[in-house]
């Protein structure tokens, strides 16, 4: 798949001597490793046999015309989005429970160490071992200390709890519709209205479930159109933000995202 910009925004991005790769892990046991080949993505299969179907193209429906807002300029100059999907609803409610409350470089920092410390070894690149998310029934076993020691002391509690969810109601997750889903995750306890809307989100590549009133939303909206009169606070910013999006919300979403990926880079 081609592409003129990649989202890396999600941890599992990795640059191994100047090639930037992926391992995507399935709820259903199937894996591939991605690897970026300039401005094309390609992938092997590592385990099960049906094929990688975990990216999607976003871009703004035609051209921008005379008297076009700048921030639609700008969304479009971005061409052919893609960001890969997460098959694992594991990992991504997972990821979006290490993102809470602190930057995002730190997460990243953060999860990657987690994967090398307590994951299975999935795939080897470049004589690299690339290590999966810790699996549901692994994080149960870890200890005070294990969480400690990789600085993931704060996130021991909710991962915990998120495991344990899983286990118990896991299955029946993956077959309920993405805005039920993000209603359902807020039942457990550490899952508030941010970590749900952006694991489904990531899951489900339904960008309108993303809590799209979030800073990084406001933060990156503002810097692409300057100009515009963003509203200050989150609740009048998301109201904006739809009539703003109207029927292109989780694209307009999606794409802003993107936009301050371009803008800090992301792996």
């Amino acid at each position: 798949m081609s592409f003129d910009f990649l989202m890396t925004d999600h941890p599992g991005w990795r640059t191994i001597h100047g090639r930037q790769v992926r391992l995507l892990t399935a709820d259903t046991g199937a894996s591939w490793l991605v690897e970026v080949n300039g401005r094309d993505l390609s992938w092997t299969t590592l385990s099960g046999d049906c094929p990688l179907t975990a990216s999607e193209v976003f871009r703004l429906p035609g051209s921008p015309q005379p008297g076009t807002t700048l921030l639609d300029v700008n969304l479009a100059q971005l061409g052919r989005v893609v960001r890969l999907s997460n098959p694992s609803l594991w990992d991504a409610l997972a990821t979006a429970i290490g993102r809470q409350v602190i930057r995002a470089g730190q997460a990243r920092k953060l999860y990657r160490e987690f994967c090398d410390r307590f994951g299975v070894v999935v795939a080897r690149f470049d004589e690299t071992d690339i290590h999966s998310f810790p699996s549901p029934e692994r994080v149960l076993t870890l200890s005070d200390g294990d969480f400690t020691e990789c600085g993931m002391a704060f996130k021991r509690r909710p991962l915990r709890r998120a495991a344990e969810a899983y286990l118990a109601h896991g299955h029946h997750w993956l077959g309920v519709a993405p805005s039920v889903l993000v209603k359902e995750l807020q039942t457990v306890p550490g899952i508030g209205p941010w970590s749900a809307g952006a694991a489904v989100a990531d899951w489900s590549h339904d960008w309108a479930l993303y809590p799209y009133g979030d800073l990084a939303v406001r933060t990156w909206a503002r810097r692409a159109d300057p100009s515009a009169d963003w509203p200050p606070d989150e609740p009048a910013f998301a109201a904006h933000w739809r009539r703003v999006a109207g029927e292109q919300l989780g694209t307009y979403t999606l794409l802003t995202l993107a936009f301050g990926c371009r803008e800090v880079g992301a792996v």
